[in-house]
């Protein structure tokens, strides 16, 4: 890399992000501020194409036409950290019609004459490599367009959310005993005491639906799972949902609900973000209410379409998800409910036929997106249900005790906000919808 004199800010400021330059600005100076993404050397002719989170805009140089100082400045390299004043002017062949004709440029860093990465858009380099090199990765345009829907899934939910009474909660990520039984932990040390990161939000939003009735969530949680899949993640960024006087109905109703406002929300604001990832076509608002299953009409149709045997009470394979997911009338978002209560958290409540349990999934085609269903809101029930699934119930003492306050019947739902993205945008691999993922293999950076 060949070291030069490195410009300062000084007093310049940015007075418009790419997206703002417009043809209403012809003939006015502005200032541009971002990232060397492309450049060309013609001779007497240079063009540089600068880019900030919202996109990029041409800055054309012609000799005799910028002064010698500027023109002599533009021998830059992709990603440079530079600042632009000049004028805005007409130009049919740029994008967004319009180029901005510099008076003066200044350098604020450079980078090393090869990148790790294409950061030109021409290939898209390993994932494993890009992740490797994440700040760098997220400038590039198609991941800019990814963050873009993500921002407007997760603007989407709260503006649905607030419009139905729900409050926003916040609950701890430090806890002291499982939350819903089982290994999958990861243990921390507490001062003097071992405790651990939480695995879900559900049993404080259990809590706060007798108090607020309707709360929500958007927050991490941590699953000590060494699955090392295209779409499981150790940190995951989950929607919790929980909702008072309500059983398992009010939720399907209000999750489908919410899909399909957040989905016209992404057509309506972001469009260019989808069209750019080629997903106008088949990120698509869907119709509601979304069909309706229970788990034992979908192993009927595992069975009588894909040739498939499962048990009942076994879970569903990623195997016959797949062929199902090719079945018409499974190929959209659909609900499974009414799983056996054998498969089930302590705190779902039973069916009239206890065989069952009022619990459902949201499918999207072959991709489960979330699970929930009605809770026990009784607190010897409850008791009862930890016990039988063989956690010791001294464990959850504290959770336990708010039951004996009023707690009203109660349902619920959590949903993966990576996992959904991952869907909305086309994805392959679930590690591209999230800035710095967390895998068994993957701690930094």
């Amino acid at each position: 890399m060949l070291l030069i004199m490195l410009d300062e800010m000084a007093d310049w400021r940015k007075t418009h992000y790419t997206r703002d330059i417009t043809p209403e600005l012809v003939n006015q100076e502005i200032v541009l501020a971002g990232w060397v993404r492309n450049f060309r050397d013609l001779g007497g002719l240079k063009f540089i194409s600068i880019q900030d989170k919202y996109g990029e805009r041409q800055i054309t140089m012609k000799k005799g036409v910028v002064s010698e100082e500027v023109f002599e400045k533009a021998k830059v390299g992709y990603q440079y950290c530079i600042m632009v004043k000049g004028k805005v002017k007409a130009f049919d062949k740029a994008p967004g019609g319009i180029e901005i004709i510099p008076s003066e440029i200044k350098i604020l860093n450079q980078t090393p004459e090869k990148l790790p990465i294409d950061m030109t858009g021409e290939t898209i380099s390993d994932l494993d490599l890009r992740l490797n090199n994440r700040a760098l990765d997220l400038r590039s345009l198609r991941n800019q367009a990814i963050f873009e829907i993500r921002g407007e899934v997760l603007r989407g939910i709260r503006k649905f959310l607030f419009a139905n009474d729900f409050t926003e909660m916040t609950t701890p990520k430090i806890i002291g005993s499982a939350t819903e039984g089982g290994t999958e932990l990861f243990p921390i040390m507490y001062f003097d005491r071992e405790a651990f990161l939480t695995q879900s939000a559900q049993l404080y939003k259990e809590q706060l639906s007798g108090v607020y009735e309707r709360v929500f969530e958007i927050s991490p949680c941590f699953r000590a799972e060494k699955s090392r899949t295209k779409r499981h993640l150790c940190e995951i960024f989950v929607l919790d949902i929980e909702m008072g006087f309500a059983d398992m109905s009010d939720i399907l109703k209000i999750l489908e609900e919410l899909i399909h406002n957040v989905i016209k929300d992404i057509r309506n604001n972001k469009m260019d973000a989808l069209k750019f990832l080629k997903m106008e076509d088949k990120t698509t608002v869907p119709e509601i209410p979304f069909p309706r299953y229970t788990y034992e009409e979908i192993l009927e149709t595992i069975e009588k379409k894909c040739g498939l045997t499962i048990e009942f009470g076994e879970d569903i394979s990623t195997e016959a998800y797949r062929a199902i997911g090719k079945v018409p009338g499974y190929t959209g978002y659909y609900y499974i409910t009414h799983w056996p209560m054998s498969i089930k958290p302590f705190y779902i409540m039973p069916s009239k036929d206890p065989k069952y349990s009022e619990s459902f999934d949201l499918q999207m085609g072959w991709l489960e997106l979330t699970s929930g269903g009605t809770r026990v809101h009784n607190k010897e029930q409850l008791t009862a249900a930890l016990e039988a699934k063989g956690l010791n119930s001294e464990a959850f003492e504290s959770h336990l005790k708010t039951f004996a306050f009023g707690m009203p019947p109660h349902a619920g739902v959590g949903l993966g906000i990576a996992r959904w993205v991952t869907f909305l945008c086309g994805l392959e691999d679930i590690r591209e919808a999230v800035m710095y993922p967390r895998t068994p293999d993957r701690l930094t950076p």
